[in-house]
């Protein structure tokens, strides 16, 4: 195992001064976090407007001569008939999170949603605790020996993740009871490798089936608007065959896609695999700087023989490859290694393209007002379990 400094996006590092925290224009909040380049697409404004029933806010810590050196899209779920809030941060602030004194940053934050009517501020900290190669994970399946990935040695702990989880302990914020977003992602590093060494990085059968795919015939193409249709019939039909339901409709993909490319045209694509002249597969691709995300996908049931959705990734990879992003995001896993259990067979379709799996560290909780925060915490335990 190996401890890494991961190269930074630090927002502020070079101002160690008085900050100040102020609401900022939507516009100029995404034109920073396009150029700062380490900001997760939930951070960007445009996902405060596609999340409907939240009422969102952007705000900047500026630093000397009102610089903008970190920022933050905060999200609020109103009580009824309270006037209190629910503050939410999904993977976020956008902060120096390797600084030293945490409390500079975070309390101005909590003041403010505080001021606002908060009675709970939910963050999810961008940087990572540890992360696994692909090799190492298969080798511990073949192993047989463990079941889940933490018990499996990691190849690197990146240490401002690790201090980053122990000041925020120190300054009383506490694990959320269930991350929202996923603790576990898959990434694929691109950033200084070539297009031959991406194709060498995939497995033997994710090469055989992209082949596979070519031979048959199968067409990757970008697709508009007009295609989401066809696209969230394939989620449905996906989440029947799968047995889980992400609880979204039509509507929202519309309003996720509008909104995202409004924001900045191309920041959401929708790819589709085609086989004689019928839609096979169809995923959902986000960029935001020089990071690219697979967001959502779909397919059908039949003609998966001629591997749609390994034709489908490899030309998602090639475009994130082509954008310039330093890596791939392919979201969500989980962390069992049972090959027999439902939950490893994403896992072990995302090893093929040859990447690690991430460990976050989770989301984070701050009480504002105790007794809200726990029925609050009561009332999700209910609903969740």
């Amino acid at each position: 195992m190996t401890v890494v400094v991961p190269e930074t996006e630090a927002a502020g590092r070079a101002d160690t001064g008085p900050l100040r925290l102020v609401p900022i224009p939507a516009a100029e909040h995404a034109a920073w976090a396009a150029a700062h380049g380490g900001v997760s697409f939930l951070q960007c404004p445009s996902w405060g407007r596609v999340k409907a029933g939240w009422r969102s806010e952007s705000l900047a810590w500026t630093g000397a001569e009102g610089r903008t050196v970190g920022a933050a899209l905060v999200l609020y779920r109103e009580l009824p008939g309270l006037g209190r809030s629910f503050a939410y941060l999904p993977e976020g602030p956008v902060i120096d999170w390797a600084a030293p004194d945490l409390g500079r940053w975070l309390e101005p934050l909590t003041a403010a949603l505080r001021s606002r009517g908060a009675f709970t501020v939910r963050i999810g900290p961008p940087p990572a605790l540890r992360h696994w190669e692909a090799g190492t994970v298969r080798a511990a399946v073949r192993g047989g020996a463990v079941t889940h990935l933490r018990d499996v040695r990691p190849d690197a702990v990146d240490p401002v993740g690790v201090r980053a989880g122990e000041r925020l302990r120190a300054l009383g914020w506490e694990p959320a009871a269930r991350d929202t977003q996923p603790r576990f992602t898959f990434r694929l590093p691109l950033a200084g490798r070539e297009p031959d060494a991406l194709w060498g990085g995939l497995s033997p059968q994710w090469r055989r089936n992209i082949r596979r795919a070519r031979a048959a015939g199968v067409e990757v193409v970008e697709g508009s608007a007009e295609d989401l249709e066809p696209f969230y019939a394939l989620v449905q039909e996906t989440e029947r065959r799968g047995g889980f339901d992400l609880g979204r409709g039509l509507a929202y993909y519309r309003r996720q896609f509008a909104e995202l490319n409004a924001e900045l045209p191309g920041r959401m694509r929708l790819f589709l695999a085609r086989h004689r002249g019928e839609v096979l597969a169809a995923h959902t691709f986000v960029t935001v700087g020089r990071g690219a995300w697979y967001l959502t996908g779909g397919s059908a049931s039949q003609g998966r023989e001629v591997r749609p959705g390994n034709a489908l990734q490899w030309s998602m990879i090639q475009a994130a490859h082509g954008l310039g992003a330093r890596e791939y995001d392919l979201r969500g896993v989980r962390p069992s290694l049972d090959p027999a259990g439902a939950d490893y067979g994403l896992l072990r379709w995302k090893l093929g393209t040859g990447g690690r799996v991430v460990e976050g560290l989770g989301e984070w909780e701050l009480a504002l007002n105790r007794p809200l925060h726990r029925a609050f915490r009561r009332y999700l335990a209910r609903r969740q379990g």
